[in-house]
């Protein structure tokens, strides 16, 4: 490859990353950085749901389908 058709290469992959980045600017891409670590350790008291009961040890479900007759499919252990 000639030097002049390397120069000109890397003057377009230049170009292309600055238009890039002024594109990522313009759509807000950096507005607000440090919000969503703040926003992951708020509570959102709408969503929560109570946890299960712990299992019994040693129980086992008797074989055939849960109570209300539909079959859900196999059980997996946690």
């Amino acid at each position: 490859m000639s030097l002049g058709l390397l120069i000109a290469l890397s003057l377009a992959l230049g170009v292309a990353a600055w238009l890039f980045f002024l594109w990522t600017v313009k759509t807000g891409q950096y507005d607000d950085p440090e919000g969503a670590k703040y926003r992951m350790l708020e509570d959102d008291e709408g969503e929560r749901k109570p946890a299960p009961p712990p299992a019994e040890a040693g129980r086992e479900d008797p074989p055939g389908p849960p109570p209300g007759g539909a079959h859900r499919g196999p059980e997996r252990s946690p």
